[in-house]
């Protein structure tokens, strides 16, 4: 068993995002204030609009908030630069899109073979191989993703995401898309690969059933955490 570290993974504080809209100023997130631990899975609910997908852009780097703070294993986000975020992120972070964000022009093993290639593996292939079997795609290697079905896509993504063995994984509605059979493989196919790995996971979900696989829940309303 991985040594205890008693040290947060990911830390918000005081981050708060405020957007134009029209004449005034639209506060989607405000004083949020959130810790994740190692190894934890946390699941992020609340209705639409409440903040969820922000909060998880900010949490990763990909968005800048208006005010407040995010670290990720110990380092500062918003005090990098964009490609110092983005080397952070390779280094550390796995994220799972909604709408899969797999590239059109390469196959399911291309594009799992992706973040490897940048981060300078030359076992590429082989990895990312046995990274598709291991989700059950070890006969779909080749196939683009306009003939793969929306429950092989997402697969493909958590393929993509999990290869690196990141520290963390940030998942947006990673079952929104699926039906209700395929979206049950999904979570249970994420939960065994976390086990695997020992990745700490962070997921946005309306799904009650996945939040309740998760050891922690929170949720927003009104751009607020509202309960932990």
């Amino acid at each position: 068993m991985a040594a205890i570290n008693a040290n947060p993974i990911l830390k918000a504080a005081g981050l708060s995002k405020n957007v134009p809209s029209g004449a005034q100023t639209l506060t989607i997130l405000q004083d949020i204030e959130l810790a994740v631990m190692p190894g934890e899975a946390l699941a992020v609910l609340g209705a639409s609009g409440s903040g969820k997908s922000t909060l998880l852009g900010l949490l990763a780097g990909l968005d800048a908030p208006s005010l407040g703070s995010v670290w990720l294993d110990g380092h500062e986000l918003f005090k990098l630069d964009e490609d110092g975020r983005a080397v952070l992120r390779a280094k550390l972070l796995g994220f799972v899109f909604q709408s899969f964000q797999l590239l059109p022009a390469l196959n399911a093993q291309e594009n799992v073979m992706l973040p490897l290639e940048l981060a300078g593996s030359r076992n590429a292939a082989a990895l990312a191989t046995a990274m598709l079997e291991r989700v059950g795609l070890g006969a779909r290697l080749h196939h683009y993703p306009k003939h793969l079905s929306g429950g092989e896509q997402q697969r493909v993504a958590l393929a993509r995401a999990f290869v690196m063995q990141p520290k963390l994984l940030l998942a947006d509605e990673p079952t929104g898309n699926l039906d209700a059979a395929t979206g049950a493989g999904i979570i249970e196919l994420m939960f065994q690969l976390n086990a695997e790995h020992g990745t700490t996971l962070v997921l946005v979900t309306h799904d009650e059933m996945l939040a309740r696989r998760c050891t922690r829940q929170i949720r927003l309303a009104g751009g607020r955490i509202m309960a932990g």
